[in-house]
């Protein structure tokens, strides 16, 4: 069982380096829906921060790897992954991880800040910010620049469901994954854990359901080998396996 993590200097998974303008990556075709890829910006920009970059998923957006120093650094971390089959999903229910982005959930950034997860996530992806009138907490308005589509959306509070908060290793896969068995503490850990929290396009997050990568990857090609690579991330942290196909469509991504 992992240990409760908690905030601490940055620790950099693999050598990174500072991502130089990203490239449409080829050769990385596997199972999921095609759709339009664009190209992304660099580490730490407005598009999103490179996950080797991020291992605490304290910082924006989900930038590509394009480098071939940083997509073998990728696939040594999805090596690290164990594998297993999805067991039964009897028994799951929302409330098992607790109710829907509580403050909290100790042991992960973030938590007891006076703001629930839902409000710092939006906060910690979104430009152009407009808050609630008498709140520093509830974002009403914000640009997102969607990690999933590679495109930017104008979201307002009125249509809540545009801009969705994807976890990006589902509950429910979590639950068949192991987390059935965890406390109750560590399921509400991954519920609320930035390193597993993207705000995203709220059809591409419907779209995705609790599928794994082998059965669902995001349209914006580039940007599939990070997404590989946080979903890695998770896994690790909460000493939690994937399937088998799973593990193959990931380490495809990054070749």
């Amino acid at each position: 069982m992992s240990e409760p993590r908690v905030p601490g200097p940055l620790v950099v998974v693999g050598c990174v380096a500072a991502l130089s303008a990203a490239v449409v990556l080829t050769g990385c075709e596997s199972p999921g829906p095609s759709g339009p890829s664009s190209p992304r910006a660099s580490s730490g920009s407005s598009s999103g921060t490179s996950p080797l970059a991020n291992p605490d998923g304290t910082r924006p957006g989900l930038a590509p790897l394009t480098s071939d120093e940083d997509r073998a650094a990728a696939r040594r971390l999805i090596d690290r992954v164990a594998t297993k089959g999805r067991g039964p999903r009897t028994g799951y229910a929302r409330d098992e991880f607790g109710y829907a982005w509580m403050d909290t959930a100790d042991g992960v950034p973030l938590a007891r800040n006076g703001c629930d997860t839902r409000n710092d996530l939006l906060a910690r992806d979104g430009k152009r910010l407009k808050y609630r009138s008498g709140s520093d907490c509830v974002v009403i308005a914000l640009t997102l620049d969607d990690p999933y589509t590679g495109t930017s959306v104008e979201w307002r509070k009125a249509d809540a469901s545009a801009v969705q908060i994807d976890h990006v290793v589902p509950l429910s896969y979590s639950w068949q994954m192991g987390a059935a068995r965890w406390t109750a503490e560590k399921r509400r850990r991954i519920a609320n854990d930035p390193l597993n929290l993207l705000p995203v396009d709220g059809p591409s997050n419907s779209a995705k359901g609790d599928a794994g990568p082998a059965s669902w990857l995001p349209p914006d090609r580039s940007v599939r080998c990070s997404y590989a690579v946080r979903i890695s991330q998770v896994a690790v942290a909460y000493d939690m396996p994937v399937t088998a196909a799973d593990k193959r469509a990931m380490l495809a991504q990054c070749r």
